[in-house]
């Protein structure tokens, strides 16, 4: 049985896809490599929002709070979240117990016609490093390394520590391929 997302009582609006392709494709051309933070902060803004709205989606299914998930029902509660509402679909995978790795083949932030030179899903990375901060109770934060805006295959995401994310980001910008950045994590 489905049960649709109430906008409203979830002070959240429903954005054509579109809208947000245009909105980056705007703020890139006019505020030049600058624009990837207005679009961070606006997701990292609405972090909350999309997490409560998770909270409501899953008592209105009967589903346990995400506190009492088990990390296999909370990826599979989370798929379906971010699926029914629109954002596509979405994999989660735990590397070392120290980062997770959120993919989606299909992401609505994604353009893959805007034949980027890097990743650009800034507002997931913004909204994801709350929605994922809130999940583990502290600060987290998310680098995008793959993106299908920049010819990629998916849209992949690593949520970390801020600690760990300089780690990866080092390793990563010294040409060190994704699979050894993190497996440097061991």
């Amino acid at each position: 049985m489905a049960y649709p997302i109430d906008l409203v009582p979830q002070q959240l609006v429903a954005l054509p896809r579109a809208s947000l392709v245009a909105l980056r494709a705007a703020l890139l051309r006019d505020a030049g490599a600058g624009y990837a933070g207005y679009l961070q902060e606006a997701g990292y803004a609405g972090g909350e929002t999309v997490f409560q709205a998770f909270q409501d989606w899953l008592a209105a299914r009967g589903a346990d709070n995400v506190d009492a998930l088990s990390v296999p029902a909370f990826v599979t509660q989370a798929a379906g979240f971010f699926h029914e509402s629109g954002w596509g679909s979405l994999t989660v995978e735990a590397r070392h117990d120290v980062v997770a790795i959120v993919a989606s083949e299909a992401w609505a932030e994604s353009d893959p016609d805007a034949r980027l030179d890097h990743p650009a899903c800034h507002w997931t990375t913004g909204m994801f490093a709350d929605f994922f901060g809130r999940v583990a109770h502290g600060p987290l934060a998310v680098l995008e390394v793959e993106c299908r805006s920049a010819g990629g295959q998916q849209c992949r995401f690593i949520v970390g520590s801020a600690e760990v994310m300089q780690h990866v980001y080092e390793h990563l910008t010294a040409g060190a391929p994704l699979d050894e950045a993190l497996d440097a994590l061991a």
